[in-house]
């Protein structure tokens, strides 16, 4: 007998969600979207080759799982607009931030729901995801495995716990904007002593993408990296002690702590 096409719907049609789509095979699965504008809903859908629903309800009646990529302030809202049509044999994955397994199952009031919460970044965009992955106990192992290969299309999957999820979402969901402002003040610092932005951006960036590469091939520590790059007396170790001096390490751990306790304010 062929196995039945599984189907995957997209509440909530934002950047996230369309760089996901855009990482799945079309012919792989029944895909459907639903947003709060129908005619902008459908327009989305002809260009992600998806089919547009004209209300959510409709689409969980339709689909085996359930993506709420959603902003958190309105997932309360959205719930209350599935809760009719949401049966135990569909699987819900959140992907909004603040949200915990248990938050989302007090939001479904249904006993022995399936929930996944996910946590992907704007890599996503590129098919270069960092994403975290957790479940509930009534998500089967082929139910949460088949949610991993989902993510899996566009990026790398980390099996992290839930104790551990405001953490992640940190490091790895906010801290792009972070490496951004770091490419960016290289960048500038190339401009002011001569190079244009636009090739110094250019240098930077290959130079980071490039390191961190070198960071996973390798298995070093990267403070290991660091010495090997800091000769004895050299420029390097100048420029690495200046950072040090100015709280470099510091400030970054602040900023993730700040990013951290800012998600544990959004419920």
């Amino acid at each position: 007998m062929e196995k039945k096409m599984k189907s995957i719907g997209f509440i909530g049609v934002g950047k996230m969600a369309t760089a996901i789509i855009s990482g799945l095979d079309k012919d792989k699965f029944n895909i459907f979207i639903s947003g709060r504008d129908l005619e902008k809903t459908q327009k989305q859908a002809t260009e992600l080759q998806v089919l547009a629903m004209a209300s959510h309800e409709e689409l969980v009646e339709k689909s085996d799982f359930v993506v709420l990529s959603v902003k958190p302030q309105v997932l309360a809202k959205i719930t209350d607009e599935i809760l009719p049509a949401l049966t135990a044999d569909k699987t819900i994955i959140s992907i909004a931030a603040g949200y915990t397994l248990s938050d989302l199952a007090h939001l479904m009031t249904l006993e022995n729901m399936p929930i996944l919460r996910v946590m992907p970044n704007i890599n996503a965009k590129i098919q270069r995801s960092t994403s975290a992955i957790v479940r509930n106990e009534f998500v089967s192992d082929d139910n949460y495995q088949f949610a991993k290969e989902i993510f899996e299309n566009i990026g790398s999957v980390h099996e992290v716990a839930e104790k551990d999820f405001s953490a992640f979402t940190a490091i790895a969901g906010s801290s792009p904007a972070f490496i951004y402002i770091f490419i960016d003040a290289l960048a500038r610092a190339g401009v002011f002593h001569g190079l244009s932005k636009e090739q110094a951006t250019a240098i930077v960036a290959d130079t980071v993408a490039a390191s961190a590469e070198m960071v996973i091939q390798s298995g070093e520590n990267p403070w290991t990296l660091v010495d090997q790059v800091s000769s004895p007396g050299g420029t390097t170790v100048a420029g690495v002690v200046s950072l040090e001096q100015n709280r470099f390490v510091g400030t970054v751990i602040d900023s993730i702590t700040a990013t951290i306790e800012k998600e544990k304010a959004l419920k």
